[in-house]
């Protein structure tokens, strides 16, 4: 397209919203990152620091004053006019949604402790909320324009005591607007107000929480992105970026193209001409040219390398995952200037990479960066709850995504701000971003789900969410797909859309029109299946070729449950839910899932009394609780590793349901959310190594696994067998074995079956498997808990989130493994900047051949509560006596003025003690 509209003014303000919105965001202006990104806390009686915008700049509103308009009498023209009174009104950060603000200012209680979500009265929530902010300008030399997504569910929009935009086109949370205000701002304090509509995730295009956690009294309304105030001269600049072309196969010896696009528009009332200055960043690249354009007249900008030879470029930089190479970046900053002077300018990083995903001879998705493959390991991602941003938090948790071996997170819905892409190009983690199920988003097409039919305006605004967001992520080189449909693909028109904004935005990475197996017209197969489960199965389920087993991409799956430390436990639930926990097995969970299938654990319990015992108390629940999530996630890994290059049906891609959740849960979760981390998370983190020794439950073949690039020889396995007395059944050493990179695999030996009475002591037994080099140090270790009667799945009686288990085994006789000695020293050593590492040496110094079992190791203060977040290099460690082993935890310095730092020692057969780590 080489002409686009004019510019709105004034009198056209109104229709310019959807206008805009629906041109796929052609005319978008550039995000710029806004030095008002941090949330402000939200406090009554305090009013938001004003943003100043200066000429030529860009700036985020700071906060809001909000309030219910039902007590608000004022007209909107009085409320949005300087200087309008807001006392007693609430306080809100730059993105918040309502109850965000009312929690921080203690109108109402803490909604992640016990049932005190349940005491925030919904009715509060039922009407519109004011939201509104002051500017200033310290001229109006520069065309003005408000730049804004984010709002839920809708918004009338209001500056100077003039209506701008109405909530019919300020409608879902994704779609981005440009309004032109020039005419309406002064030299002073300016104001905008936005009347917020309530949401409701089945009639509205925003976001819900499905059966993920108890929803918010204020189903998240607000405004939960930034609000930016854009100054620009005569000729302004949009939807500026850099498409990327890369020889494949290729290495940092190859080729790739650049080309620079983006849309030129003349703001004024009269002709100008403006220089455009293209300059890539670390490679020298600087390119111009001058574009002439009439009153109002928009051009399209391409710099291509068919014209600019510079811009084929020789060894380019490549960005990588994590694990598989650096994630170089580049940056684009381009410029308009008018008669000498700046008009203009806008950044951009982009990386250069390849993304490719044909489907394989099974039909499953297999995803390649660069011409390599790569097995997906990844999760679920899920926001805050109450959709707070915290850059510090995202990144703590990207950190652990990645320390637990997964290179990638999905985002059903709830797609983060810029700064979580950025993250993720920085870290090296792959995204999967997509729209969510069950509800408006699948009304047209998923009989099953709750969300209302599309009419002809919802379908606009599924187009214009999809330009946006295309628009938004396309230069983030973390962004792997886009998934259109999840549980259900879109229909025939919603697809062609969606495809429509997604080419004209050069969207540059495969589109998937469902995270489950269906075909469409457009997209054709999926090579995704969701196939579950959702709830508990036991580890030995995970080695099938059928249903949620190993094969093929599984886009969402787990065994549900995974209950938190005790210590997160007593941070989230009341005493009598405690107890209740642990004495009843069948009993409603409030904080598991507000859906009738999940609300309680009774299926997981059955399991883990079947197989571990019955509890004892809360303390043994817990730590049976951490066994069984160890071994299920750990399987859950390792049998798609293993089966990622079967010559048939292999296995190509696995997302954890979830990562993490936005509240405080018992379900769906590695990490909690505090970030305290417990058998499931180490689970993964061990099945998830570099370069790991694994046992597979179906055929007890023991197999290498190496994720690193290069090929590695002369390891040497060895697997030794024991009673739970000590007795040792068998042990074996295969040497000599050698391993491919990128996730090959060999089989060093099978392991004989063990032969024991049917039930008791005698039918538990260890595996200890350690993988040495040619140096003969120690490079992986695993320990299996394991049953000579094996658990026993009737296939028959699958439904949609579980397979029922017939027989369990018997892991009852660890209850008899005989009391651990272990002893340990620490010492904590302050690094540069706020980081500080200690270190422990752990030993084993009991008599005899019983194991230290699963030994957890926790950094507390000196009142024995959790210093997080942490990362071990690795915990919940099995140790012989003899063995001993260096762990590492690296966290944030302690406050000089704080509690004395220590190690708190715990295990399955150990006694808790508690060591000094202080700093030397």
């Amino acid at each position: 397209m080489s002409q686009l509209p004019r510019p709105a003014h004034t009198r056209r303000l109104r229709s310019a919203a959807v206008a805009v919105a629906l041109l796929g965001l052609l005319l978008a202006p550039a995000a710029v990152p806004s030095a008002a990104a941090t949330r402000l806390p939200a406090a009554t009686g305090s009013a938001p620091v004003v943003t100043t915008v200066v000429p030529g700049g860009t700036a985020a509103l700071t906060g809001y004053a909000i309030r219910s308009a039902a007590e608000v009498p004022d007209t909107a023209a009085a409320v949005s006019t300087p200087g309008y009174a807001t006392a007693g009104w609430h306080r809100a950060g730059p993105r918040s949604t309502v109850l965000a603000a009312l929690v921080a200012d203690g109108t109402h209680p803490d909604p992640f402790y016990s049932t005190d979500q349940q005491r925030i009265p919904r009715r509060d929530f039922a009407g519109p909320w004011w939201y509104r902010s002051d500017f200033t300008l310290p001229d109006t030399s520069e065309r003005t324009s408000l730049d804004f997504s984010g709002v839920i569910s809708a918004a009338d929009v209001y500056v100077n005591g003039r209506r701008v935009a109405s909530a019919a086109e300020v409608a879902g949370v994704y779609t981005r607007h440009e309004l032109d205000v020039t005419d309406l701002v002064r030299a002073g304090t300016n104001t905008v107000a936005f009347r917020i509509q309530p949401n409701d995730p089945r009639k509205h295009l925003t976001l819900g929480w499905l059966d993920w956690l108890q929803p918010p009294p204020d189903a998240n309304m607000g405004i939960v992105r930034d609000v930016l105030v854009h100054r620009r001269g005569p000729v302004s600049l949009h939807d500026a970026h850099v498409v990327t072309g890369l020889d494949v196969p290729s290495s940092e010896s190859g080729r790739a193209q650049l080309t620079v696009k983006a849309h030129v528009r003349n703001d004024s009332r009269k002709t100008a001409t403006a220089t455009v200055t293209a300059a890539i960043g670390g490679t020298g690249i600087v390119l111009r040219e001058d574009v002439t354009l009439r009153a109002g007249e928009a051009r399209a900008l391409v710099f291509a390398p068919d014209r600019h030879r510079e811009l084929r470029l020789q060894r380019p930089a490549l960005w990588w995952p994590a694990g598989m190479g650096p994630q170089n970046l580049y940056g684009l900053h381009l410029t308009a200037t008018v008669a000498g002077s700046r008009s203009d300018s806008v950044r951009r990083s982009f990386g250069i990479r390849d993304v490719k995903a044909p489907l394989n001879s099974a039909g499953a998705r297999q995803y390649t960066i660069n011409g390599r493959p790569l097995l997906i390991r990844g999760a679920g991602w899920s926001a805050d709850e109450l959709l707070r941003w915290d850059t510090t938090a995202a990144e703590d948790r990207i950190k652990a995504a990645l320390d637990a071996g997964l290179n990638t997170l999905r985002l059903e819905g709830h797609i983060e701000p810029d700064e979580f892409f950025d993250l993720a190009d920085r870290h090296g983690l792959l995204l999967l971003p997509g729209w969510e199920c069950c509800n408006k988003w699948e009304g047209p097409v998923n009989p099953t789900g709750s969300g209302e039919k599309w009419n002809a305006a919802d379908r606009l605004t599924a187009r214009a969410s999809m330009a946006a967001e295309a628009a938004r992520l396309r230069d983030h080189p973390s962004v792997l797909s886009f998934l259109i449909g999840s549980d259900f693909a879109p229909d025939a028109q919603a697809e062609r859309d969606y495809l429509d904004a997604l080419r004209a935005a050069d969207w540059p990475t495969p589109v998937v029109p469902a995270a489950s197996a269906v075909t469409t017209a457009l997209s054709g197969p999926s090579g995704m299946r969701m196939t579950g489960p959702y709830d508990w199965v036991p580890p030995s389920y995970w080695y099938d070729k059928r249903e949620g087993g190993a094969t093929g991409f599984n886009s969402e799956t787990s065994a549900g449950p995974s209950i938190p430390t005790l210590d997160t436990l007593r941070r989230t639930l009341s005493p009598a839910e405690l107890e209740t926990l642990w004495t009843s097995p069948s009993a409603p969970q409030y904080h598991r899932s507000p859906s009738p299938t999940f609300n309680t654990l009774r299926l997981f319990n059955e399991a883990l009394t079947r197989r571990y015992g019955a509890p004892r108390s809360l303390r043994d629940y817990v730590a049976k609780a951490q066994l069984g999530q160890y071994e299920n996630v750990r399987a859950q890994f390792e049998a798609y590793a293993r089966n990622a290059t079967d010559p048939t049906a292999p296995s190509t891609g696995l997302v954890y349901w979830m990562f993490n959740s936005g509240w405080t849960s018992l379900h769906w979760q590695l990490v909690d959310r505090y970030l305290d981390r417990g058998g499931a998370y180490y689970g993964a983190k061990k099945a998830n190594e570099p370069l790991h020794v694994q046992y597979s439950y179906d055929d007890r073949t023991v197999a290498v696994i190496n994720r690193r690039p290069a090929a590695v020889s002369g390891l040497s396995a060895r697997v030794t067998l024991f009673g739970t007395d000590g007795t040792s059944l068998y042990d074996r050493t295969v040497r000599g074995l050698r391993v491919g990179g990128d996730g090959a695999r060999t089989t060093a030996l099978t392991v004989p079956a063990v032969r024991a009475a049917a039930d008791g002591p005698d039918a538990t037994y260890l595996a200890r498997l350690t993988l040495t080099d040619a140096a003969g140090r120690e490079v992986s270790r695993n320990v299996y808990w394991l049953s000579a009667r094996p658990d026993v799945l009737n296939y028959d009686a699958t439904d949609w989130y579980h397979t029922a288990t017939t027989t369990y085994g018997d892991l009852t006789g660890l209850n008899s493994l005989a009391a651990a000695t272990v002893t340990a020293t620490a010492r904590t050593t302050r690094r540069a900047g706020s980081m500080s590492t200690t270190t422990v040496t752990i030993r084993n110094t009991s008599s005899g051949n019983t194991p230290a079992l699963l030994t957890d190791l926790h950094l507390v203060d000196g009142r024995d509560a959790p210093v997080l977040p942490v990362r071990w290099n690795d915990n919940q460690i099995s140790l012989w006596p003899g063995e001993s082993a260096v762990l590492t935890a690296d966290h944030r310095t302690a406050d000089p003025a704080g509690s004395t730092l220590r190690v708190r020692v715990s295990g399955w057969n150990t006694p808790t003690t508690h060591i000094d780590a202080s700093s030397p």
